[in-house]
């Protein structure tokens, strides 16, 4: 019988626990250092077949924009793969824009490995990453299914187990502008290098559980929008730790181990939790990190 819709496809948004800049490119770009992880706040996607090669959006919470990630990936994968069909692609947002979360990029990754499936292309990962690279920096992490050590612009990324903790995450009103940051007098653009293997070999697990590192484009950013620092310092007083994810403004905050993990759904929480009066037009929830993307496998490696 053949496939005519996927419901409930999960797109996780992600945290970077650190995230120096190393350098820059010749082209302009900067070079860095992070580790990503995967976390259960996520958007909800439906896809349904269609014969007359149309795809077309619907939204089923917050607005989006006309041409967004999830359409240009659908798009993207249809010119490549020459298929005929199309798609109605439904979107249960949930994950904050301009967070650093890599939302958008998440939700194009899981609708290119959704499509994959149901125009029965059947593309390994090694031909739907280049694709990814072409939506987005973030879109191939998504697509590789694990935490990641990445380095480069983003594009080149070291599988990584990382046990599974408990994160507060907050995203203030405020949006923050990538440009803005990244053309900041105040972003440190040097970095030491970490190596990976001489990382790993010396505790590299316990120190990222610890709070290795730091973000380098949080201080730019916490001068362009003092919600940052104030998020920051909310998680601060309440968890001991706080630090901003990618580009910002989401803020997030270590709150412990996953213990009691038998059965999914009987973890343990920590006794801290994000307060309930959170300024107007803020969000923030209980994370816990995934160990694996949740559609690990819908593509062969």
């Amino acid at each position: 019988m053949s496939l005519r819709s996927l419901w409930d496809v999960p797109a996780p948004a992600k945290l970077n626990l650190f995230l120096h800049v190393v350098g820059r490119r010749p082209d302009g770009y900067h070079l860095l250092q992070s580790v990503f992880v995967m976390i259960d706040w996520a958007d909800t996607l439906h896809f349904e077949r269609r014969s007359d090669g149309r795809l077309s959006r619907h939204d089923l919470s917050a607005a989006l924009p006309a041409d967004d990630l999830c359409l240009r990936a659908a798009r993207l994968l249809q010119a490549e793969s020459g298929v005929s069909l199309g798609a109605d692609i439904s979107i249960d947002k949930q994950v904050p824009w301009g967070a650093g979360m890599g939302g958008g990029s998440s939700d194009a990754a899981s609708t290119l490995l959704a499509l994959n499936r149901l125009w029965h292309l059947d593309w390994p990962l090694s031909r739907l990453m280049p694709l990814g690279l072409k939506l987005g920096a973030d879109v191939p992490f998504f697509l590789g299914g694990h935490n990641a050590w990445v380095e480069g612009i983003g594009e080149q990324l070291t599988p990584m187990d990382i046990p599974a903790q408990w994160l507060a995450v907050v995203k203030p009103a405020a949006n923050i502008a990538t440009q803005a940051i990244f053309t900041s007098p105040l972003l440190v653009r040097d970095t030491k290098a970490a190596i990976l293997a001489g990382f790993l070999a010396d505790a590299g697990i316990e120190k990222l559980l610890a709070g290795y590192g730091r973000n380098d484009l949080q201080p730019p950013a916490q001068a362009h929008s003092p919600e940052v620092a104030q998020a920051a310092k909310l998680l601060e007083e309440r968890f001991g730790n706080s630090r901003m994810t990618g580009s910002g403004s989401a803020v997030f905050a270590r709150a412990g181990k996953v213990e009691g993990k038998e059965f999914r759904g009987t973890e343990r929480p920590p006794m801290a939790t994000i307060p309930a009066d959170l300024p107007p037009g803020w969000a923030g929830r209980m994370c816990r990190s995934l160990e694996l993307h949740p559609l690990a496998g819908w593509a062969s490696s």
